[in-house]
């Protein structure tokens, strides 16, 4: 079974990778993704193309450092990805492309109300993932 497990470095997203480390299928597949937003014009037009990149990979790493603690302590063995990107659009596709059975996913646990303004990464992958998504909250 191939698991793609979204992080952010939130609580919300620790909490689903402690819901994971606890009932890992036996023959679970696991990648931690980090999606990083771009930088905005007006600050990457001011940073060469290496500072821009660094800036995502240490971003990126930060908010993988929960998750990888939380399975490394569990024991568990996890492959890594870093990309850069609208968040839901890039977790669908990647998804996709990986041929993952499941996405394992925390939730802020917003009311309707503010999602519909805020936007929210899990309300964008389940609507457009055709991989079934597991909500932890």
């Amino acid at each position: 079974m191939k698991i793609l497990l979204p992080v952010d470095g939130s609580a919300s997203c620790t909490r689903a990778v402690r819901y994971l480390a606890r009932h890992w299928p036996a023959d679970a597949v696991v990648t931690l993704l980090n999606v990083d937003l771009p930088l905005r014009k007006s600050i990457a037009g001011r940073l060469d193309v290496d500072s821009v990149a660094q800036f995502h990979r240490d971003s990126g790493n930060a908010a993988l450092k929960p998750a990888r603690r939380e399975l490394t302590k569990a024991g568990h063995v996890f492959d890594e990805c870093l990309l850069v990107g609208d968040p839901g659009t890039e977790i669908v596709q990647f998804a996709r492309r990986g041929r993952y059975d499941l996405i394992v996913m925390g939730s802020h646990g917003r009311g309707v109300l503010k999602s519909l303004f805020l936007g929210s990464v899990v309300t964008k992958v389940l609507a457009g993932s055709k991989v079934p998504v597991l909500v932890v909250r």
